[in-house]
Formats: structure tokens, sequence, C-alpha cells
């Protein structure tokens, strides 16, 4: 029998078992602190049922919870003190005045399974001297601004891929809706990996699955997190041993990933992310040293954090502008008169942009990526409005709450990208009441990163399609609910008609577009077509455009080295233009 199948109360019994020793020999004593409020509490459990609302996500629970209880909460999940930040004010004292203090990663049990033991990433390493070394590499080396330009041409071919293929949905007969979830999950997938690994890797679609797999069991509140002090949860809990099958499956994949990018190594602008840190590796003497182990969790942190923010805010772009018909008819305005007249839309063309960037915005306000961010946790005590907080208590900042707040902005449940027009606020981390990529030490290091997968592929979408919604529904009947994971995801794929408006089609042979590529892709691309194209351009310009006429040959093929005609070409000329002298 399945544990969902056992009776309620019998499920009660494992966490008795685990908390009955706790509650006698584990208790912390709080005698003589000013904590932060908390609700009623149930015994073993603690405040767990109120974050178990019908129907709710957790951080719209801990939003109206904080309208009750205050801006600076204080709950007990199992074994687990976690402070809840629901406003700009608490958000400031925490990232700013103590980001020091809460500048580690709290690592639980199954955290632990899943990461490993002493081979964090950049996302969860525990603070000290290895997260500030791997920190200044990502700043320094991973995400500056010349590493995120150098992966233009990428990002420019996966958003002609995207467009080809909403282009050809549009073509059909049937105008069905596409699934622009999916095109754009894709393209976005497509366009990370590349960067990250290289599109000389072989089995990226494996490396996409497992990746993917990962991502989806990154820990939730299970047994073990809740009660991490309890070897009984440990073992009752089937998820450490799935969660530990999955990480040896995942690090031999991306061993062998690492074995080719050493048999093979780029330099310069040919390096992807991974040639970057393998030759930080091999070339500097750091002290912690740089190590594999590192070096895979890295990969799957940027993967992770690049891809799924990308893909879930250009979908709630997307969504919101769809609800709000004005707003898209302004965006889309905009985009046609900045780019009237392009067939192709590069990075360079989105410079005259003013109206979308704050779209990004507004969105990014209405829907951060991970609304509750990545859990800090105290490293002593301090004290946050006037609070008393000990050390060792998880930390969530609710910036999904505070983007929302009626005090920090008016109609907060609008989507109104004016709002930012002539306004300085910004999410580069000083503005606590707008903070999707977090503040301080532990702010996303990869912003640029991730909003470059963003821009062009929104602004190609609006200049060369129109879209409408499906089966005559109306703008306000659009399902919005989010669907929790590792960001908060649409919980229903985004299904829209696409009209062609600008054709998106320039196909060249120059080895990025695959369905052209008679002189190959790749390192070994034919290297000499600017040579042979040279002895070809006015040659065939004189004999076809300038001269004579001819008559229609045989177009029959043999077989060599080249592909040539079956018979010679004989034709019969009839002077068109007369030669020179003649």
């Amino acid at each position: 029998m399945a544990m969902a199948d056992l009776p309620l109360h019998l499920l009660f019994i494992p966490l008795l078992l685990i908390a009955i020793p706790l509650l006698y020999f584990r208790r912390r004593s709080t005698r003589g602190l000013r904590l932060p409020p908390s609700p009623w509490a149930l015994p073993v459990i603690g405040h767990i049922h109120h974050l178990a609302v019908a129907g709710a996500l957790p951080h719209c629970a801990m939003r109206d919870l904080a309208r009750r209880l205050g801006p600076l909460m204080l709950l007990r999940l199992g074994e687990l003190p976690v402070l809840i930040a629901s406003s700009a004010d608490a958000a400031r004292d925490i990232m700013r005045t103590n980001d020091l203090t809460f500048a580690t990663r709290p690592i639980g049990p199954m955290a632990k399974v899943l990461l490993g033991e002493d081979s964090y990433g950049i996302v969860f390493a525990p603070y000290g001297d290895g997260w500030r070394q791997l920190r200044r590499i990502c700043t320094m080396e991973l995400f500056s601004a010349r590493r995120v330009r150098s992966f233009r041409a990428v990002r420019e071919e996966e958003v002609r891929r995207l467009l080809r293929s909403v282009a050809a949905s549009a073509a059909s007969a049937s105008a069905s809706p596409v699934n622009l979830s999916e095109m754009i999950s894709a393209y976005v997938a497509d366009a990370s990996v590349r960067a990250i690994i290289g599109s000389r890797f072989r089995d990226r679609e494996t490396f996409l699955r497992l990746l993917e797999r990962r991502l989806k069991n990154v820990p939730a509140q299970s047994l073990p997190e809740l009660f991490p002090s309890s070897r009984l949860a440990m073992l009752i809990s089937s998820t450490p041993r799935l969660l530990r099958s999955q990480r040896e499956e995942m690090m031999a994949f991306i061993d062998t990933i690492i074995q080719e990018h050493q048999e093979n190594r780029a330099a310069g602008d040919d390096e992807d992310l991974l040639d970057v840190l393998l030759r930080i590796q091999r070339e500097d003497e750091l002290d912690p040293p740089l190590t594999t182990e590192n070096i895979k969790s890295v990969i799957i942190d940027i993967f992770g954090a690049s891809s799924e923010t990308s893909a879930t805010t250009l979908q709630w772009i997307m969504a919101e502008l769809m609800r709000n018909p004005s707003v898209m008819r302004k965006a889309q305005d905009e985009v046609r008169h900045v780019l009237a007249g392009l067939e192709i839309v590069t990075e360079d063309n989105l410079s005259g942009l003013r109206y979308l960037p704050l779209v990004i915005k507004e969105a990014l306000r209405l829907h951060p990526p991970a609304p509750l961010l990545i859990p800090r946790e105290s490293r002593s005590p301090c004290r946050v409005l006037g609070f008393d907080v000990p050390a060792g208590v998880m930390v969530l900042v609710n910036a999904w709450a505070i983007g929302r707040d009626p005090s920090s902005w008016e109609a907060p449940e609008e989507f109104m990208p004016e709002r930012f027009e002539n306004s300085d606020v910004d999410f580069k981390g000083t503005d606590f009441e707008f903070i999707p990529f977090g503040a301080g030490r532990r702010m996303c290091p990869g912003i640029g990163f991730g909003l470059a997968n963003m821009d062009l592929a929104l602004a190609c979408l609006l200049y060369h399609f129109d879209w409408e919604l499906p089966d005559g529904m109306e703008p306000g009947e659009l399902d919005m609910t989010e669907k929790l994971g590792i960001t908060t995801r649409r919980l229903s794929d985004l299904l829209l008609v696409p009209t062609v408006r600008v054709p998106p089609f320039s196909v060249d042979f120059k080895g990025t577009d695959f369905e052209f590529i008679q002189f190959g892709a790749g390192r070994w691309m034919c290297p000499g077509i600017g040579f042979g194209l040279a002895n070809m351009d006015l040659t065939l310009a004189s004999l076809l455009l300038c001269h004579f006429d001819w008559a229609l040959p045989d177009m029959t093929e043999a077989l060599g080295i080249t592909t040539r005609r079956l018979s010679r070409l004989v034709l019969v000329p009839s002077v068109r233009v007369p030669l020179r002298g003649e």
C-alpha cells in the first residue's frame, strides 16, 4: 500500500515517533528574547497547517499571514524555525543591514544528498572562502559583460529557430494554437546549453532530460527536511535514495562532457562556460582549489538558474500582454517602429527600445521567478525590525508579496509598465521594494546572462507576429494560475494563435542554418567559401544578367567528387548587350 493510501491518523505515527524525542531533547531556549510574532501552532508540525490552505501556494499563504501578523513572522515548520520577511523594510534589514549575518545557506539532509558533500556550486555553497572564490569567478569570468556578449551569435541563431517554429505553425491551414510555453522552454534550454557546454556536445537531449529531472527534485519540505536531526525521518523516507541515484547518474554524465572538453580545448570567444571553468582550474593556483566536483555543481546551478528564470519570465510576459491588449499594442507599436524594415533583428537593433524593458520589469515585479528567493540562514543572533532572531534560523524573503505591497506600489495587482517611466527603481538589488533576483552578497550574479536570453526573443515575437487567444477567448478569461517548482511556472501551458506580420525568414549557408549547409557547419565547415564565391559572382552576373540570353539545358546530374552535370553544358547564346570593342 502506498503512503498516500494510508488512513490519515496512521500518517501521524511517524511524525510522533520523530517529534517526541525532539520535544524533550532538542528544544532550544528562547526565554527573554523578543521574537517576531507567530500564529497559533499545533504539536509536532508547528505552523505547517497555516501554509496548507486549500489551493494556496506557500508565498500566497505567507502573504495572507503577514497581513494579520505583520511584515516579519517566525514560523516553525516541523523542527525548523523559519523567519518570513514580507516588506521592503524587512528585506532591507536582512539583505543590507544584516547581510553578513544572513550570508549563508541552510543545508538540510536532502540538500546534502542532492548536492553531495563538499561539492557545492555557487547557489547553495555555505558562506566562506570557497563561496567567495566561486562568486569572484562568476562575476569576473562567467557572467562578465564581455562573456555574455560572446554568446550573442548563439542567442540570435536560437531565436531564429524559435521564430521559424512559430512561423511554420502559423502557416498551417488549420491556424491551430501553438504551445508557446513549450517553444519558449526549448529555445531557452538550447541557448543555455550551447553557452554552458557548447554546440559541439553530442548528447544534448540526454543532458537536458537529466537536468530537468534533477531540477524537479530540488529538496522540498520532506520529512528529513522538516526534522533534520531525526535519523528515523531519513530511514522512513524514500526521497534520499531517489536523490542519491539521480545525483550519481547526473554527475557520471557530466564527467563525459568534461572529458570531451578536455580533449577538444577551445580558446577566446570560442570558449563556452565549461571551457572557462576548466581553464581556470588548469591555469590558476587557487586556494581553496577549484575541484571538478565544484565545476559540475556550478554547471548545474547556471543551467537551472538561467533556463528556468528566462523561460518562466518570458511565458509570464506573453501571458500578461495577452491579458492587457492596450499594453500589447503599445509594445508592438514601439518594436515595429524602431525595427521597421528589418528582416533579421539582432541584439544591436534593440538599443532604441524604451517601453519593452519596462514590460519586462513589470512582469518581474508581479511574477518573480523564485517568489521566496533562495533561503538564507542566520549565522549568529541579530535583530531585524526590532525583533530578536536567534542563530540557525532559516530566512525566506517573500519577493512576490513585496512586489505586490500596496504601501510600495500603486494598484499593485495591475500590469502597468508605465509605473517605471521616469523612475529609478530597478532590480539591481538597491531598491528593496523590487528584488526579483535578491540583494546583497547572495544576490543572483547571472542577471545579465538570464536577461540576454529574454530581450531579443521577446522583441522578435512581438515584431514578427500578431497574437490571438484561441477559440474566441476573452483576455480576462486567460488562466493565470501559478504552479510551484524551482520557479513559479504557469499551471497551464500558454496556447496562442500567431499570425505572421513580418516574415522571419533569412536563411544563409554560413553554417548556422542547418536546413542550408552546402558548405557544412561547425569546426569542419569549408574555410574557403569566400574564395570560391569570388570566382563565381562576377562571372555569373556577366553571363546571365548582362550580355546573353540562354536556352533551357538538360539538368540531369552525375556523381563524382562533386555532383557534376551528366552531360556537358552546351548552350546557344544570343547577344543581348554587345561586348565593349565590338
